[in-house]
């Protein structure tokens, strides 16, 4: 039985499918391979473009034109600097993948005979020349990984591809396919040896085009999910169907990885006779989440990183940042971590990385929380919002200053800790989603526990600013609106310089906004 595939290339008969070229524009590509033009495929990690590449390879030899050959370079990025090392690798990829994928005996003596007598510098641009002088059809070369190499390393791959650029196609490869997560002129290379950063576009500047792999669209989703049922006869409803879309907008890993948690590891799921429901789906994305598993994982980690901080912050806080360079920008949309909406603005890829991202910045304050008892639950289990205000003003006057050092980004500290006590409150009972965009100028939360459902926004009171009060309460309005609640809380983290002790400062109180509903105003 086929299942849905979150770990490396699919394959047809073992993994529900979608058409691997149906995803490219396949005439356009096979019109820059007859025109012998050397250019890139870019895309997010886990996004189907291994098996992209060796759906195009296996394509290309079948029509016996050509000789196309996948190769996995990631291997020399354990040389980093070491140019020798490195090429010796990538030739050695070359060599093995050839006798694995085409059957070609040749180059494991002919990889060895050039690594004997070519230095570093010039070892994969023989090796290639010589390959290609003895093959029967031209050669198309797809590198996957080439992001990964690291320096004078990558350097050296780039620029021995420039040097035998100008004999193609009998004396080099005729087309020559790059492939990695982010594009070409964000490869940006710090060499030991130059002060100055190089940039994969004045090393590679023989590129054609650059083409990025896209997402899912919504009716790939629905065909994709659309297998499982024809296999198995286990129906998704409709509702589930739009479900899987809203929440992942098409990211392929998690289309995959929400299917197989629902349909093959949570019990009710595994019950072919039972529907695929939207309840199932919002569990198993809570579940994804919570197990940290390694896609989020990895995406969590690139927060660390100073130019992804530089975007990722402002949004949080809701705030414009300060100028961050085009190149920047466009890295987050090459990791996946952001999209352009519609009128070009720059929003979170999908609803699950927007709940990750801070989830994951919220982790030190919540590892750093104390015991707390859950006060805010009546005997019965159910949320009290009263009892809980109480709690969170008692934990906030003791313990909000002190974990602010907890907080990886220091510009959205409180948020970051009052997410983490929500997180302590809902404890696997509830949820809690977040709504927040660049210029926003707030953060929108709802916590769900049972029968009760809380909004609140978060706004930030700055030097040289007006109180926010007035405008907060105006957007809460909207968004308890879109809600459907007649009340919420408006929490204003007071950042001024020369403000009282956070203990001394932290206050409430409830006020009627302008359409009438009733809103508790926490200064924090």
């Amino acid at each position: 039985m086929r299942f849905f595939n979150t770990e490396g290339p699919n394959q047809s008969e073992r993994h529900y499918s979608l058409p691997p070229l149906s995803r490219w524009d396949l005439d356009a590509i096979l019109g820059l391979i007859d025109q012998d033009k050397y250019f890139l495929l870019h895309a997010p990690r886990q996004t189907g473009k291994t098996s992209c590449l060796l759906a195009l390879a296996e394509h290309l030899n079948q029509a016996g034109r050509y000789r196309a050959l996948y190769v996995n370079i990631e291997s020399a990025q354990a040389a980093r600097e070491q140019v020798a090392l490195g090429m010796a690798a990538v030739v050695q990829a070359i060599a093995n993948s050839a006798r694995w994928r085409l059957g070609d005996t040749t180059t494991e003596p002919l990889a060895q005979q050039v690594l004997r007598d070519q230095a570093g510098l010039t070892s994969l641009e023989s090796f290639l020349t010589r390959w290609c002088e003895q093959s029967p059809q031209p050669l198309v070369l797809l590198l996957d990984e080439v992001d990964a190499l690291i320096g004078d390393t990558l350097i050296s791959l780039l620029r021995q591809l420039r040097a035998g650029y100008p004999q193609r196609p009998h004396h080099f490869p005729q087309t020559v396919i790059l492939c990695g997560v982010r594009d070409l002129r964000d490869y940006r290379i710090h060499s030991t040896s130059e002060s100055a950063v190089i940039t994969g576009g004045s090393a590679f500047n023989i590129k054609a085009k650059s083409l990025r792999l896209g997402d899912f669209s919504a009716h790939e989703v629905r065909t994709l999910l659309g297998e499982h049922t024809e296999e198995t006869g286990q129906l998704f409803t409709p509702e589930a169907l739009d479900r899987v879309w809203a929440l992942t907008q098409g990211q392929p890993w998690l289309v995959n990885a929400l299917a197989y948690e629902s349909c093959f590891e949570m019990p009710e799921g595994r019950d072919r006779a039972c529907p695929i429901g939207v309840e199932l789906i919002d569990r198993a994305k809570e579940n994804l989440i919570l197990r940290r598993v390694t896609h989020l994982d990895q995406l969590a980690d690139k927060l660390r990183e100073e130019r992804v901080r530089r975007v990722i912050e402002p949004m949080l806080a809701g705030t414009l940042p300060s100028e961050v360079p085009e190149d920047d920008r466009q890295y987050l949309v090459d990791l996946g971590l952001l999209r352009r909406d519609g009128s070009g603005g720059l929003v979170i890829a999908n609803p699950i990385y927007r709940e990750v991202l801070p989830r994951a910045l919220a982790s030190g304050p919540q590892d750093s929380l104390p015991q707390i008892a859950p006060t805010w639950l009546d005997p019965d289990g159910r949320l009290n919002p009263d009892r809980l205000l109480d709690a969170f003003l008692a934990f906030w006057r003791q313990h909000g200053q002190p974990l602010f050092a907890s907080a990886p980004y220091h510009e959205i500290a409180p948020h970051l800790v009052l997410m983490a006590f929500l997180h302590r409150v809902i404890n696997g009972g509830g949820t809690l989603e977040r709504e927040y965009a660049i210029g926003a100028g707030r953060m929108d939360l709802c916590l769900r526990y049972g029968a009760v459902t809380l909004g609140l926004e978060l706004k930030v009171w700055r030097d040289g600013a007006p109180d926010p009060l007035t405008q907060g309460l105006t957007q809460l309005d909207a968004y308890l609106a879109g809600l459907g609640l007649d009340h919420g809380w408006l929490v204003i983290f007071d950042r001024r310089a020369g403000q009282p002790p956070l203990a001394e400062r932290t206050t409430s109180a409830e006020t009627t906004s302008s359409q009438g509903r009733r809103i508790l105003v926490i200064r924090a």
